[in-house]
């Protein structure tokens, strides 16, 4: 519901959930603390991605179709504004932490050659949030793994013929 409406109030989030808005007061004293529950949840979940990705270990194509699959079941579970996410300082610190890990194994994977050398540095970590981003808004009916698919053949092998 806060993906769809950021300002949607503890009543309709409520509603929405089929309880009492007592029975969200009694666990969250304001808004704010129900965001910041979520945000943490959030963060949690993409942070346990990484992890279970083994982005420094596995071998480079099975860790980025893992991290791929995983951060797309996280990003439709917990579909948050990540804007208003990103405008806690701490939270912020965290998810650049998570950033830097993925584009640590990005330069891997450059390296490994499964990713092109001569694109601008950081392009693959532009792009591939991006791919991701689209294939949860216009393949919504595709499993996380057949999602996954997806994004990782376009990241890999581009949307030419050749």
């Amino acid at each position: 519901m806060l993906a769809v409406d950021p300002g949607a109030s503890i009543a309709s989030i409520a509603a929405e959930a089929g309880v009492d808005r007592r029975t969200v007061y009694r666990r969250f004293a304001s808004r704010e603390d129900l965001l910041a529950a979520i945000y943490e949840v959030r963060l949690k979940a993409v942070e346990d991605a990484i992890e279970d990705a083994r982005l420094r270990e596995a071998p480079v194509a099975v860790a980025l179709h893992r991290y791929v699959e995983n951060v797309i079941g996280v990003n439709r579970t917990w579909p948050v504004d990540l804007s208003r996410m990103l405008a806690d300082d701490t939270v912020r610190a965290r998810r650049d932490a998570s950033v830097r890990e993925v584009d640590s194994f990005l330069e891997r994977a450059t390296e490994a050659g499964l990713l092109r050398r001569d694109l601008p540095r950081g392009w693959a970590s532009a792009l591939l949030p991006q791919l991701m981003h689209l294939v949860n808004r216009q393949l919504p009916e595709l499993t996380p793994g057949q999602a996954a698919d997806v994004v990782v053949d376009t990241l890999l092998h581009g949307l030419g013929t050749s």
